[in-house]
């Protein structure tokens, strides 16, 4: 996905339209073995044979976004939730602009929009809603007067808004193709008034709230549920004037995807009478700490930081010529940025280093978290420079370079030469050396003569190889690639 940064004065705020997805749909060779239109991938038959499920949703503080390293948000937990049920691999898209979201379902580029989309007629002509996920009001987002602090109740009221026909004659700024444009275009009509309703294709709700909090626009709209989290990271908004009737929010899928909606509809339907999904719904709308973690540097919306160690993980993966959010993916799932944690087997560090492997490159249990990167990052260059003679695909290479990372380099040669011997290609990871590094955990394939290097639990490598990249891709969708 191409990642954009937008006007000057939301830099906290990162904006981005679609990437193109590394893992491209052509990529899977299961597509060559069905029989109907291989161009309807919202159709459910396909999504189940292609092994992913493909989502745009929006990046803000409640919906999808990173935090301490860590892809979180009420839409990708139940996208991620849903996708597990279904058994495929959720792909996340992100995108702040609607109309780009709606063609991008439209086209057939995507599966699903999983936003808070307010239910319509008009857009249902266009596509196919699912169970409600939720409901709300739409809301006025007004700024309250200087010294609200102080001010009693009625004298805060005085200052506000509360009557739908004053807001005749104001200039209320939305985003383009929300239905929020609809709403005030019709209030214009009921109260009698002009209402100067500004589009703009640039800013997503939650950046709109920030401008209003800033005191750069006076007024957006958004739904009561956003409004109410946005109220707790900014406290001088008001939100408690309501312009429409409740509504029902729901993801969309095409008209013709009649399969995958009515699974997610069996699937939502069941997950919302669920303790599960009330702890989910709490944590993003209901959770006393959303201010806290909205502000934090190290949340990719308001800070922009994957961790404290960035300048570090930047500095080191130049060593290695990698993009330094994938090597900060790698320590994530190594240490998750603690520097003090040990493992059962003795690895310690931010990089998890085992001892004999620390002191190859002359560093210990007391190195401090600097050098602890550059040993690893040491390892890392020579596990590429071993693998280089062996695979020449780079992408290729850093798969088999995480999963010698984890399990060591003679389990990841022995299940090449067990790919080999099966007629497998040795130079490709997916379902072909992952296969068999799984399958060295069975005495037929670790008493096999090619296997020099015995038992090993693949399955864990496996996990620690597929949790990384798509770390990565979340990390990727949200932080901006820059060096230090």
């Amino acid at each position: 996905m191409v990642l954009i940064i937008k006007q000057k004065f939301l830099v906290r705020i990162i904006f981005f339209v679609i990437f193109p997805l590394i893992f491209s749909c052509n990529s899977k060779s299961s597509k060559q073995n069905i029989t109907q239109d291989t161009t309807k991938t919202e159709n459910l038959t396909n999504i189940l044979s292609e092994g992913k499920f493909v989502a745009v949703t929006d990046y803000n503080s409640t919906n999808y976004f990173v935090y301490k390293g860590e892809p979180m948000g009420y839409h990708y937990e139940l996208l991620k939730i849903f996708a597990e049920y279904i058994g495929v691999k959720l792909e996340v898209v992100v995108s702040n602009d609607l109309e780009e979201t709606f063609n991008c379902l439209q086209n057939g580029e995507c599966d699903i929009i999983a936003m808070n989309l307010t239910v319509t007629k008009d857009r249902a002509k266009r596509f196919a809603f699912t169970e409600p996920h939720n409901q709300t009001r739409q809301v006025l987002v007004q700024r309250k007067p200087e010294g609200w602090e102080k001010l009693k109740k009625h004298s805060l009221e005085n200052h506000l808004i509360r009557n739908q026909l004053d807001i005749g004659g104001k200039t209320v700024f939305v985003q383009k193709k929300s239905i929020f444009y609809d709403r005030l275009i019709t209030l214009s009509d009921e109260i009698g008034k002009n209402i100067n309703v500004v589009e703009l294709s640039n800013y997503e709700t939650e950046q709109l709230i920030s401008l209003v909090a800033s005191g750069e626009i006076d007024y957006t709209v958004c739904d009561e549920i956003v409004g109410l989290v946005n109220q707790t990271y900014y406290p001088n908004i008001d939100v408690g004037t309501t312009i429409s009737f409740p509504q029902n929010l729901a993801w969309a899928v095409k008209k013709d995807a009649n399969d995958l909606r009515t699974e997610i509809d069996k699937w939502l339907i069941e997950f919302k009478k669920t303790v599960r999904f009330r702890n989910i719904y709490n944590k993003y709308f209901r959770n006393s700490r959303s201010a806290n973690i909205a502000k934090s540097e190290y949340n990719s919306i308001s800070g922009g930081r994957i961790s404290e160690y960035d300048e570090l993980i930047k500095k080191f993966s130049e060593n290695l010529n990698w993009d330094w959010r994938l090597l900060a993916s790698l320590i994530y799932q190594e240490s998750k940025f603690k520097p003090n944690v040990r493992s059962w087997a003795g690895a310690y560090g931010l990089m998890q280093l085992m001892p004999s492997t620390a002191e190859r490159y002359g560093v210990d249990s007391l190195a401090n978290p600097e050098e602890n990167i550059e040993a690893g990052v040491k390892f890392l260059i020579w596990l590429d420079q071993v693998l280089s003679e062996k695979i020449d695909d780079e992408k290729e290479k850093i798969k088999f370079i995480l999963g010698s990372y984890n399990v060591g380099l003679g389990h990841v040669i022995d299940a090449r030469a067990l790919a080999k011997k099966n007629g497998k290609d040795p130079d490709v990871w997916n379902e072909s050396v992952d296969y068999y590094l799984i399958k060295k955990s069975q005495p037929k394939y670790y008493h096999d003569p090619v296997v020099q290097h015995g038992y090993c639990r693949g399955i864990e490598t496996y996990n620690y190889v597929t949790e990384i990249l798509e770390r990565y891709e979340h990390y990727k969708n949200v932080i901006v690639l820059q060096k230090f």
